[in-house]
Formats: structure tokens, C-alpha cells, sequence
């Protein structure tokens, strides 16, 4: 298609509202053509990346900070890496606290191209353009970056326009977060890197757990039993109220020969089940069938990192909280059902150089821990001190 930028002979140029000016930044025609070669050079140079957006999870008001985020999408794009004899930065520093590698890259990605991969499939925390703090995936290397500053002024707004952005990185330093992303290559990184704690289950339990499911404990969940009366549910008695429940949680009525029972939870305004309104007392139950409420939302959450049926070992991560031998911890996905014999969620059984349970165990031959009065205590008749 042929275009000319060249204006009518009586068009005023000091008119800058006249539609005849000449157009010194360049027409739309140019604009895209610019762009459309920029696109192309990329696609051609370029590598294939991925781009992950952070999701917030948390937020500490006081002091105005992120707590905790994950990473549950990646998008791939493709990017032109700016760095032609290596990684830029200090690469690896020996510090008083080990060895700190602080690899840098720069990754160009055409605006276009961003848009349409990412912006257009996915709610950025800042929308329009790469978000600092997100992370860009490397599959040539398997390098992880975080994006620390995004250029949005270079080149110069060649023809009025900018047609990229440049994305400045420093290798992520893993801090617990959760990926998510499908990738496998990515989410392996939160395996083996993520705090994890070993639980020795107790016999009688039941089921295999798998790996990536969540699972969760029943210390705060409801308990009850369920009376019949025919072949039908009568009523329910509450044996443990739970707590902390902020909605009626779902009842299920399993096993007893029978099927169809229904009802529904009636919780306290302290967030304790008081009983149970039987909506439908079912058929064909010959014995009392098992009441299952649904679990509080304190309840102590994890994902599974692995399980050893051999040992009956669980590993697991991202732990909301903490589990206690004798509660029920149950597999979502799985259905598996076992109870914690023994566990210690000092040990990060994921490091090898991890030293905080020997340092909470060794302190107490440094410093005594223990609390005495050493002018003796006030009071006593015994006390041969004083």
C-alpha cells in the first residue's frame, strides 16, 4: 500500500488544528510499521519466557507491606534478553552469611505482544504494563527473575510512541511463596525450597495422601452423632461445638445402611455448632449413620510435599498453622485420614544446612533458661540461703 506524509500545498503549518499539518511524530501508518518491526525482530531474537504476576495474599496495615503472595498463572511471551556475554550484576559474593549470587538480565518485550499474551488474560496489580515485584521464568537456563524496574522510556518515543518495555531483573530470592503456575520446572522450586515439616503418622489411619493436595485438621471441627429412628435420621446430638466457625458449616451423613439424610448446622454468635436441623431424614438406615461437619475456617491447613506410606511420613508445606498429635488430618483430593504421632516444626526437613533446631537445643548448655531467685526465695522456712 502506498502512503504519502506529504501535505496539500495551501495547508497552513502554523494552524496546528488544521487536519492538513504535516505530522512531524510520524502518521499511524508509520506508528504501526514501527511497531510491527519491532514485533518482528523480537520474535526473531528474541527467547521464550514466561511471565508470572504476583497475587497478594496478605497485608501488614502497620507497617504498609506485603506479607504473603502467590504466583498461580504463567503467561508466555516471547523476549528479547539484552545481555550477550552473561548475566550482568556481582554474580556470586562469598558474604558472613554464605554465598549471595546476584545475577542481573534485562528483558525486552514488545508492548503489543504484552498486552495481548498478558494484559489482555490476567488483572495485574497495575494494569498497562509489567508490575515490578513479578517474576519472569528463563526456560533456556531455568533462572527464576524478579522485575525490579520497568523502562518505559527507551527508546525515546521514536515517532511519538514508545514500542517496548524493558524489564530490569535480579535473580528472585525464594522467601516461601506459592508457586502454582502448572509449569513444573517452576513449581519445583517451591518443593525444594519452601519450609517443610516432617509428621510421623500413628497407626490405624487410612488411605495414601498425594502429592500437591491440600490437607487439613479437625481440631477446631465440630463432632456429633446421629440417632435414627425407623430407617430414617431422627436428630443429631453435638458432642465438641468446634469453634471459630463464622457460617454453618456442611453436615454429611455417610454409612448406616441407608442414604438421602440432609441437614443443616445452627451455630452459636460465639462460632460454635449447637445442633443440627434435619431436613431430610433419609431411608434405609439399619444403624446410626457418621455426621462429618465441615471443617472451621481456623482449622490448621498444609500442602503435601510427599508421603512415605513405608515410614508413614508426611511432608508437607505452607502450613497455616500448627497440627497437634491427635487430631485428624485429612486429604482433600485423596480422602486419606491419619492422625500425627510425632513431628517438630522447628526442623526444616528441606535444608541441609538449616540449623535452627540444633541452636533451640543446644542453648540451653550456653544459657540457663530457667527462672530462680538467686538471693533465695522470700518467705520460705526451708530455704537454707536466705
Amino acid at each position: 500500500m502506498a502512503y504519502s506524509n506529504t501535505p496539500a500545498k495551501d495547508c497552513v503549518q502554523s494552524d496546528y488544528s488544521s487536519a492538513c499539518r504535516l505530522n512531524i511524530n510520524g502518521s499511524d501508518q508509520e506508528r504501526k510499521f514501527m511497531e510491527n518491526l519491532v514485533v518482528e525482530s523480537i520474535e526473531l531474537y528474541g527467547q521464550d519466557v514466561y511471565y508470572l504476576p504476583r497475587t497478594y495474599v496478605g497485608r501488614d496495615n502497620v507497617l504498609d507491606e506485603i506479607d504473603t503472595s502467590t504466583f498461580n498463572n504463567a503467561y508466555p511471551i516471547r523476549a528479547y534478553v539484552n545481555n550477550v556475554e552473561g548475566w550482568e550484576g556481582q554474580g556470586e559474593l562469598l558474604t558472613k552469611f554464605g554465598v549471595r549470587i546476584e545475577d542481573k538480565t534485562t528483558f525486552i518485550v514488545s508492548r503489543e505482544k504484552f498486552t495481548e499474551k498478558v494484559d489482555n488474560n490476567v488483572t495485574l496489580n497495575v494494569e498497562g504494563r509489567p508490575n515490578e515485584g513479578d517474576l519472569v521464568w528463563f526456560p533456556t537456563t531455568k533462572h527464576l527473575f524478579e522485575i525490579k524496574f520497568v523502562e518505559a522510556e527507551r527508546p525515546f518515543y521514536q515517532l511519538g510512541k514508545g514500542y517496548v518495555w524493558e524489564m530490569q531483573c535480579e535473580i528472585f530470592e525464594y522467601s516461601n511463596e506459592d508457586l502454582d503456575t502448572g509449569i513444573a520446572d517452576i513449581d519445583a522450586i517451591e518443593y525444594a525450597f519452601s519450609n517443610s515439616t516432617a509428621f510421623v503418622m500413628g497407626t490405624g489411619g487410612s488411605g495414601a495422601f498425594t502429592v500437591g493436595e491440600i490437607v487439613i485438621g479437625d481440631l477446631n471441627t465440630a463432632v456429633g452423632s446421629a440417632t435414627i429412628s425407623g430407617d430414617g435420621v431422627d436428630s443429631v446430638t453435638i458432642t465438641d461445638g468446634g469453634e471459630f466457625y463464622t457460617s454453618a458449616p456442611t453436615v454429611t451423613f455417610s454409612g448406616g445402611g441407608g442414604s438421602g439424610a440432609a441437614g443443616t448446622a445452627v451455630i452459636s454468635a460465639g462460632g460454635l455448632v449447637t445442633g443440627v436441623t434435619i431436613n431430610t431424614a433419609g431411608t434405609g438406615y439399619t444403624s446410626a449413620p457418621t455426621v462429618t461437619f465441615g471443617n472451621s475456617p481456623k482449622d490448621t491447613q498444609a500442602e503435601v510435599k510427599s508421603w512415605d506410606a513405608g515410614t508413614r511420613t508426611l511432608q508437607v508445606i505452607n502450613r497455616t498453622g500448627t497440627f497437634n498429635t491427635g487430631e485428624n488430618i485429612k486429604g482433600q483430593s485423596s480422602g486419606a485420614l491419619w492422625s500425627p504421632e510425632s513431628y517438630n516444626t522447628i526442623d526444616n526437613t528441606n535444608s541441609e544446612v538449616d540449623q535452627n533446631y540444633t541452636f533451640e537445643t543446644a542453648d540451653d548448655d550456653i544459657i540457663d533458661f530457667s527462672e530462680g531467685n538467686p538471693f533465695g526465695s522470700i518467705g520460705s522456712t526451708t530455704d537454707l540461703t536466705i
